[in-house]
């Protein structure tokens, strides 16, 4: 009794700062929601302290992933160097940095050739993806390879024109990739060797999206979730078979936001002006059908996602930020000072990181926008590609907030007095 007692005790702190890291994209859940307490609830004129920055990051859009007092992001240097770096979570003192491969599609148009994705931090490894589709396993403690692959070469991966985007994701033993094409559209991975469990292909064989895969309970069976070249899919989580899709969300150029799900239901959305749906999951024979409930224009749909709170969807649309029904689609409110950006929430809260650059917080109210702060963060860099701006998203974790542009990394302090 007593040995379990101690058991217990020691595996409680680790509890505890798992609960309030922030591993994966999108957060503990994969779903841009934290469970943190104790944060201000009103920032000053000027914004939270900054309590250190990194302006020579290396480029990318990858946002951070926080966990055990450390700090993983991808970033790249020139375009055969894109790498995983490991910094301490207080200061942004370097640790180690390991190379995992090339950036992808370096002649892509309009061109944006640079580290995308977030490393995907479990147990004593890491999971991380280059934009090229080098996926690789390395250990924490000093970013050694245990494994790697090729989503191109291994599988017979078919990107989208930008690249590879995806932050792999990691659901009990399996690792979950997007290689894109005919031979493997989706593959589940033993995550401990890299070795092959299963490999999905979609019909039609689409091409990798940006987005990153869920897993999901529903219409009776777990699936994985996933946006891809022509529409949003499920497949069997044990199997990898194929089981619907939903494809009116995939008008536009680039398929980004990761999907949101909740009570059998799945939301999806474009990036910027073609709207966002909501299909519910049924039941079918031994298969499953994804039924419309809407597609709406004005609901939360940019690329920088949506988070789900209290049956409210938040999230910003091309003029600013905005509330809708979960369920219904009904718009709630829309606040047209922000435009379009990336959110997060956690305790009442939204963070938004907009793509003029701006951070702003708000409460998360059904009855309407309440701002409580925004600030521009110093030393921003210059945007010299076409049409380029912000578009990495936030990162809450242990009170602090982690706000990345291009080579620029801040974390401020967030916690209440």
């Amino acid at each position: 009794m007593n040995g379990l007692r101690g058991l217990l005790l020691a595996c409680a702190p680790a509890v505890a700062m798992w609960a309030a890291d922030w591993p994966q994209w999108r957060g503990p859940g994969r779903d841009g929601v934290s469970q943190e307490t104790g944060l201000a609830r009103q920032w000053p004129k000027e914004g939270p302290k900054l309590l250190w920055q990194v302006k020579d990051l290396g480029e990318g859009y990858a946002t951070p992933a926080v966990a055990g007092g450390r700090l993983y992001v991808v970033a790249n240097r020139g375009m055969e160097n894109e790498y995983v770096q490991a910094m301490e979570a207080a200061t942004g003192k370097m640790l180690w940095r390991t190379r995992i491969g090339n950036v992808g599609d370096p002649n892509q148009q309009p061109s944006y050739p640079m580290a995308r994705s977030t490393p995907t931090v479990d147990g004593d490894v890491l999971y991380a993806l280059s934009s090229d589709g080098d996926l690789a396993c390395l250990r924490l403690r000093d970013g050694s390879v245990v494994w790697n692959k090729s989503l191109r070469s291994d599988f017979g991966g078919k990107p989208g024109k930008w690249a590879y985007a995806e932050s792999p994701l990691v659901d009990g033993n399996t690792l979950v990739a997007t290689p894109g094409g005919a031979e493997a559209t989706l593959v589940a991975l033993e995550k401990k060797t890299g070795a092959l469990i299963w490999k999905s292909s979609a019909p039609g064989g689409d091409a990798a999206a940006y987005s990153s895969a869920i897993a999901v309970e529903a219409a009776g069976r777990r699936q994985y979730v996933q946006f891809l070249d022509k529409g949003v899919v499920g497949v069997d989580a044990k199997t990898g078979r194929f089981l619907w899709r939903y494809a009116k969300t995939s008008t536009g150029p680039a398929n980004i936001p990761t999907p949101v799900a909740a009570d059998g239901y799945v939301y999806s959305s474009n990036a910027r002006r073609f709207g966002g749906g909501l299909v519910q999951l049924h039941a079918s024979g031994d298969g499953v059908t994804a039924e419309e409930v809407y597609f709406e224009r004005d609901v939360p749909n940019t690329l920088g996602g949506q988070v789900l709170v209290n049956g409210v969807l938040y999230g910003t649309n091309p003029k600013g930020l905005a509330a809708a029904d979960y369920k219904t689609g009904k718009m709630l409110w829309m606040e047209e000072t922000l435009g379009p950006g990336s959110v997060l929430y956690a305790a009442g809260l939204l963070f938004v990181h907009t793509e003029n650059g701006e951070v702003v917080l708000a409460e998360a109210a059904k009855e309407g926008y309440r701002e409580k702060g925004r600030f521009t963060p110093p030393d921003r860099p210059a945007h010299t590609r076409n049409r380029e701006m912000a578009w990495s998203y936030p990162v809450l974790a242990n009170g602090r907030l982690w706000i990345r542009d291009q080579d620029r990394l801040w974390c401020f302090d967030v916690a209440g007095k």
